[in-house]
């Protein structure tokens, strides 16, 4: 069947209409002109943090604005491309027009879920630690399978990463690993990954070949911000010093440099080693530290309006992806349903379609909630 181009674009530019009443670009042109004043002011960089701060979200709002009006260029050449292909039948033309709406169909979509990322937080970096769980040795395989393929997605996305924190299994694995991802918005996205995955597979530990279940935890919070205010008392913290180690448990450090930081009050727990000195990793860790913490007092706060209101079912299962290897290959996502059949390109970081999903499902069960 022959595409029809004419309604095609007419749906891009519906979609974009949308993209941009949610951006604002107005706001975003006056926000910029701001920035640009200030960034030009000579006495900026005598504040070091100041000028970060500024020049990051100069850098961020033109990016923002750029990705809105280039898409729209886009639009416009696709239109013309088709005008010239069909007025000179232009097969190949018309061909190059097909690849271009393929492409602009795909651009499109993800502007549209970006404008969905529209949370406190959603605009941050993001700090995901990956736990193994339930099934031993495999559970610790999976944890790193895991951490793979998150690294993975965002290497094909040209996104920076550091792993901050390991803690290997004995036989193999990880008991868990902790690692930043250092790009706008990669809290919004990845944060609908957070929750419980499930491998099923014939085990490669198991000599006789049985089929195992295993359970790995992935946990996703805002990366902590200057500007924020979580100020932890020192005495709140229990701070411990020991020797990093490597897989199988041999020392890749000649001293005592990670380090175990425990917030009392709380119990949550934050561990560094993969710096070089136990200053760098004891600021690392206070970092993570207040992150989970102003995570912890959001959910707390938003727990007591759930409760306030008579609400208290959750809204995220205790499982929400199977990775299936046997007796059948599928992928599938619990909350969203959607599925794949193909799950060594989904441990390659192919998980883009699955963070989309993810985000639609939670504006949905946001909206619906709050019509409820």
């Amino acid at each position: 069947m022959a595409t029809d181009f004419t309604q095609e674009i007419k749906d891009l530019r519906s979609t974009m209409a949308s993209v941009r009443e949610v951006t604002d670009l107005a706001r975003l042109e006056q926000q910029i002109a701001e920035l640009e004043q200030q960034a030009s002011d000579p006495s900026l960089w005598d504040d070091q943090e100041r000028a970060q701060q500024v020049t990051s979200g100069l850098s961020r709002a033109k990016a923002e604005h750029d990705r809105v009006t280039g898409m729209d260029a886009r639009i416009d050449d696709l239109e013309v491309l088709v005008e010239m292909a069909q007025e000179e039948d232009d097969a190949d033309t018309l061909a190059e027009a097909e690849r271009e709406l393929t492409g602009l169909r795909k651009a499109v979509g993800e502007l549209e879920v970006r404008t969905l990322l529209s949370g406190e937080y959603d605009e941050r970096s993001a700090v995901v630690t990956i736990r193994a769980g339930a099934g031993g040795v495999d559970a610790a395989d999976f944890a790193e399978m895991l951490l793979r393929m998150y690294l993975r997605w965002a290497e094909r996305h040209g996104y920076p990463t550091k792993v901050m924190d390991t803690s290997y299994a004995e036989e193999a694995g990880l008991k868990s690993a902790t690692f930043e991802v250092n790009v706008p918005y990669a809290y919004g996205n990845l944060s609908v990954e957070g929750g419980t995955h499930r491998l099923v597979r014939i085990s490669p530990f198991d000599n006789q070949g049985r089929r195992q279940t295993s359970f790995a935890a992935v946990e996703v919070i805002p990366l902590i911000e200057g500007t924020d205010t979580i100020e932890i008392p020192e005495n709140d913290l229990k701070i411990d010093v020991f020797r990093s180690s490597g897989p199988g448990g041999q020392s890749v450090n000649t001293t005592d440099s990670a380090v175990r930081m425990t917030h009392l009050p709380t119990g949550t727990v934050v561990s560094m080693q993969n710096e070089k000195s136990q200053i760098q990793n004891r600021a690392a860790a206070l970092r993570v530290m207040q992150s989970r913490l102003l995570l912890l007092k959001r959910a707390e706060e938003a727990a007591e309006r759930k409760e306030l209101a008579g609400d208290i079912k959750a809204s995220w299962g205790d499982q929400m992806r199977s990775y299936v290897l046997q007796p059948y290959q599928m992928v599938k996502d619990l909350r969203t349903e959607h599925e794949v059949g193909n799950p060594d390109k989904v441990f390659d970081g192919d998980i883009d379609d699955f963070i989309e999903a993810g985000i639609r499902w939670r504006k949905a069960q946001e909206k619906a909630d709050a019509e409820a």
